[in-house]
């Protein structure tokens, strides 16, 4: 039994262009897509409640924005992955487990594992953000994952940054999601904090294939952090009730 009644249709990628300022990362074309309804409000409180987010440690504003902005990025058209949302939750510190990926047709927890924030934003918590250029600090806010290549850190995923003047120059800036040695546990219980990037949110070595398999080529990521002025910016939270 789908947690929100997810249907399958039959459909090209490319007939559902997103509608957003410049043109996503070549996406794969697949012949069949999960749609997910909006999220009502009862939606969003069982699936916060039934996964224990709490009790995780996930932030319910996070949770809050996150889902705000995906149905408006659904109601837009711009999401080809509709059934995984992913959040990280910057208001955590590094030693936490801060990255969360919610499989929205089934209602799991697919994983909750480490993630860096850039080494200008901060030592054990990201404090600072920014979008420009050589900023070496994480971005907040809703991107659309593209698609995989093979670089400097070996397979990685690109990221387009949906928010002007938030997070747009994310393409520019080279920011992606990649695995990193100093992204794991015992570096978190050690000394209290993991490593820290260049401004991309690395995932450890053992889960970034997976991870990166799962939500690449169009899904929805909403990095979350302790910046108030992210909220009165953002054109893409208060649009609708959580």
């Amino acid at each position: 039994m789908l947690f929100l009644g997810a249907v399958t249709v039959l459909s090209l990628l490319s007939a559902m262009t997103p509608r957003v300022p410049n043109p996503a990362p070549p996406v794969a074309a697949a012949v069949s897509v999960k749609v997910v309804d909006s999220f009502s409000s009862l939606a969003y409180a069982n699936l916060y409640e039934s996964l224990k987010l709490d009790s995780l440690e996930l932030s319910r504003e996070a949770f809050t924005y996150a889902v705000e902005g995906y149905n408006n990025l659904l109601n837009q058209g711009a999401i080809f992955k509709q059934d995984v949302l992913s959040i990280v939750d910057f208001s955590l510190p590094s030693s936490k487990k801060r990255l969360f990926i919610i499989d929205l047709a089934t209602g799991k927890l697919l994983f909750n594992t480490f993630v860096s924030h850039g080494r200008n934003s901060g030592m054990e918590q990201a404090t600072r953000f920014s979008n420009d250029l050589n900023s070496f600090q994480s971005s907040l806010g809703f991107f659309i994952t593209g698609n995989t290549y093979k670089g400097e850190h070996g397979y990685s995923l690109r990221l387009q940054g949906l928010e002007k003047g938030i997070n747009d120059n994310a393409l520019n800036r080279g920011i992606v999601i990649h695995a990193a040695n100093y992204v794991n546990e015992k570096l978190a219980m050690q000394r209290g904090y993991i490593g820290r990037s260049l401004g991309c949110p690395a995932v450890p070595v053992k889960l970034h294939r997976p991870i990166i398999q799962k939500i690449k080529d169009g899904s929805c990521l909403f990095l979350y952090g302790p910046d108030t002025n992210y909220a009165a910016k953002s054109s893409m939270i208060n649009r609708f009730g959580a």
